[in-house]
């Protein structure tokens, strides 16, 4: 049997770890655990999921002091012999009930950082036609596979230090479309991500390079974006 300690609460409220009892299976998830709680234990147990196989990136939580997808995290991989599992919610989000975070703030910061793309072309034009090998579309490429799930947002401390700070996945967003040359709204991105809470407040400590589930690195696009507002503000551009 596997010891599992459950994160219960909901919303500002109080909360507090629950403890259970999971029978062992092989190649279990995390994700398998919870859902165990939840069918034959707890039916109450709030949480997210959808896809199950890595795709959604809903269902991540927080597993033994890290955030990461529960469907990729095996049992195996986390807890040793005799050693509990403990699962909570994401850090740095509202927590809904349980095991579910509020979401809104974190992709309202995406919002913030200009992270809708914007072009000029209608559906009356002819297609765009972009090198896939030239240097913008290669840095865009490098950070466009990111879905959204959180677990870098959480895994930064500086979002935990200043909740303002517009996070790793959205300034990631950011510079993406700024190396997209379709778009038409570069400069006004560049002052939302100027400011206090935007890039320059990144300490660089490579948390979300480290626990990205798809092995993204947003420390490297927050870096580049960096010098890229430098560079437009000695320009007087911003």
């Amino acid at each position: 049997m596997l010891t599992v300690k459950v994160w219960r609460g909901a919303g500002e409220g109080p909360g507090a770890f629950t403890h259970y009892q999971v029978p062992r299976q092989g190649s279990q998830t995390v994700l398998d655990v919870v859902t165990h709680i939840q069918r034959h234990l707890e039916p109450s147990l709030s949480y997210r999921y959808a896809c199950r196989v890595g795709m959604c990136g809903s269902c991540a939580m927080t597993v033994n002091g890290k955030a990461c997808w529960t469907c990729r995290t095996h049992v195996s991989k986390v807890v040793g012999v005799g050693s509990e599992l403990e699962i909570a919610p994401l850090a740095h989000l509202p927590v809904i009930k349980d095991l579910a975070t509020d979401m809104s703030a974190f992709f309202d910061k995406w919002a913030r950082a200009r992270g809708q793309f914007k072009g000029s072309a209608t559906r009356h034009d002819a297609f765009a036609r972009i090198a896939p090998a030239s240097p913008a579309r290669v840095a865009a490429n490098a950070g466009i596979e990111c879905i959204g799930c959180g677990v870098c947002h959480a895994s930064c401390d500086v979002v935990g230090w200043r909740p303002e700070f517009l996070g790793p996945a959205a300034l990631n967003r950011a510079w993406t479309l700024v190396n997209d040359e379709r778009d038409v709204q570069q400069a006004e991105r560049l002052r939302a991500v100027a400011g206090d809470a935007g890039c320059h407040a990144c300490h660089t400590q490579g948390s979300c390079t480290e626990r990205c589930p798809k092995q993204l690195a947003p420390t490297l696009a927050i870096a580049a974006l960096k010098r890229k507002v430098a560079r437009a503000a000695v320009r007087g551009e911003l």
